[in-house]
């Protein structure tokens, strides 16, 4: 059954590519403009992406008035697990007597109300090359038919504010919608740059709220625990790391954060604490070689290093030495100390560990330097 299941599953290199939501509201603003003008909705519109390649895309549904034309289209997100896939994408086109080219978001698009995103507080949620897309399909036109006039355009996602409960727009401090993204106008299954983007822009959010303490963690359980463990911090201060440890701490180096919390569990921790800064499961494996020197190092009787060397996972580890105050310290220590050495800037780490069912494993708190006789390197 489980081979089975691995045959069925698709390898990275074969899954579809999907369009993001900035591609589809400026293919929908063309075929709307278009409309207006023309007199004549089309079935379908090509547009340019940034990725140096034409798309094309179906009209689904369309409105006509007297002096404006709304297209929608159905978004396709490929095989990415997107909260946007199949949501509809509608752009609402009108003439404006005040001339230039005057975007605005509408039902279901977010409305920025934090700074440190890349769209000024108060303006709708459309980001930047999404926007250069928009205007550019818009000047396209003017020039095209040669247009005497300014063109409105509104951006709307029906269902939007559903959709945006899935993501962490609230929290980045968009209100009422989701977000019209994309930079190269593709959406690649499963994508690190895309989370990783995300990651920057909670950092960006964060230091602009002024907060100068982060916690970052591995995922939602563990920033459940975190938010229980720090509940003086604001929502902003949190933020989910996932695989990319270093990266994040990077990131936060740059912004001159004064006071970083790690806090997670023993299967990713444990890998951080070996200095491994990208912990997905493929990245490195798990050294029970390791975690059996750091009891070896803090007095663990030889028996339990034994068994710790026949572990099947680290959690399994965490279980063993549940209640041992100085394994879990040491491996805490450790994760501080590689998380100073990987930012190489001044700054408190503190790392805490927790079990799967949210029990405090063990803490190391406010470690500022390196401690080369403390540091355990295996």
């Amino acid at each position: 059954m489980n081979e089975q299941k691995k045959r069925n599953k698709k390898d990275p290199s074969q899954m579809r590519h999907g369009y993001t939501t900035g591609a589809c509201a400026t293919a929908m603003t063309k075929a709307a403009l278009h409309a207006l003008v023309v007199g004549k909705v089309p079935d379908e519109v090509t547009i340019y992406l940034p990725a140096g390649q034409y798309a094309t895309f179906k009209v689904s549904a369309f409105q006509v008035s007297e002096d404006r034309v709304m297209c929608e289209t159905i978004k396709d997100a490929g095989d990415d697990p997107d909260a946007t896939h199949q949501a509809r994408i509608q752009s609402t086109v009108c003439y404006s007597k005040e001339k230039g080219i005057h975007l605005d978001g509408g039902v279901g698009v977010g409305r920025v109300t934090k700074a440190g995103l890349p769209v000024p507080v108060g303006q709708a949620a459309i980001n930047p090359v999404p926007r250069k897309m928009i205007y550019g399909v818009v000047q396209e036109a003017i020039e095209k038919f040669k247009l005497d006039c300014g063109i409105e355009v509104i951006i709307s996602v029906p269902d939007g504010e559903e959709i945006a409960e899935k993501t962490l727009n609230g929290r980045l401090g968009i209100i009422g919608g989701i977000s019209i993204l994309g930079t190269r106008g593709t959406v690649v299954p499963f994508s690190s740059s895309a989370y990783m983007a995300s990651i920057v822009q909670a950092i960006n959010v964060a230091k602009e709220s002024g907060c100068e303490h982060l916690v970052i963690t591995t995922g939602g359980r563990s920033e459940k625990y975190a938010m229980q463990q720090y509940p003086h911090l604001p929502e902003e201060a949190f933020i989910e790391m996932g695989d990319f440890v270093g990266f994040t701490l990077k990131n936060i180096a740059r912004k001159k954060i004064s006071s970083v919390s790690l806090v997670g569990m023993m299967g990713k921790f444990s890998k951080v604490a070996q200095g491994v800064m990208m912990v997905h499961s493929k990245s490195a494996p798990i050294s029970f070689e390791f975690l059996a020197g750091i009891a070896n190092k803090v007095g663990v009787d030889e028996e339990t290093q034994q068994e710790i060397l026949q572990a099947n996972t680290a959690s399994q580890v965490g279980e063993m030495l549940q209640g041992n105050e100085a394994f879990f310290a040491a491996l805490c220590k450790n994760c501080c100390y590689y998380a100073l050495n990987h930012m190489n800037t001044e700054m408190k780490v503190s790392t805490t560990l927790y079990s799967m069912n949210g029990d405090c494993l063990g803490k190391a708190e406010n470690i500022d330097k390196l401690d080369e006789d403390d540091w355990y390197r295996g």
